[in-house]
């Protein structure tokens, strides 16, 4: 099982909305490296769900629910979106700034390239994240 971070702003979709909904199409990613990562998700990964913009924390797990289908929303037929689900809210957010300041976290996708919607986090990074967050 492989471990993701998306980043949604909470005044557009947060992760309250996910809970009440009860699962969303993840979809409207146009940066390429991205779009990729969508890609190579499968049921059963886990997912931190990350507000950007106001917040900038990890605020809570989701998990993917259908793998990568064709997005709706893009009308030249290159992108994809998944499902995802919540799994729960995290006890504590793990800011931005926690983040960066834990070096066990230097290497982490988001941090390097803050730009990208969807990136990967390690086993390591996953767990080290969990473990700010209790």
């Amino acid at each position: 099982m492989a471990h993701w971070l998306v980043k949604s702003e909470p005044t557009k979709y947060s992760f309250a909305d996910l809970e009440r909904d009860g699962r969303t199409v993840w979809d409207g990613v146009r940066n390429n490296a991205a779009a990729l990562h969508l890609k190579a998700m499968k049921v059963g990964d886990e997912v931190f769900f990350y507000h950007s913009q106001e917040g900038l924390a990890v605020v809570g797990v989701a998990k993917v629910v259908r793998e990568a289908f064709p997005d709706a929303s893009d009308p030249t037929g290159r992108f994809v979106a998944v499902e995802v689900a919540p799994v729960r809210a995290l006890k504590q957010p793990v800011t931005l700034g926690q983040m960066k300041a834990e070096p066990a976290l230097a290497g982490l996708e988001m941090i390097r390239q803050s730009r990208l919607s969807v990136s990967p986090v390690s086993d390591d990074q996953w767990a080290t994240i969990l473990r700010m967050a209790r």
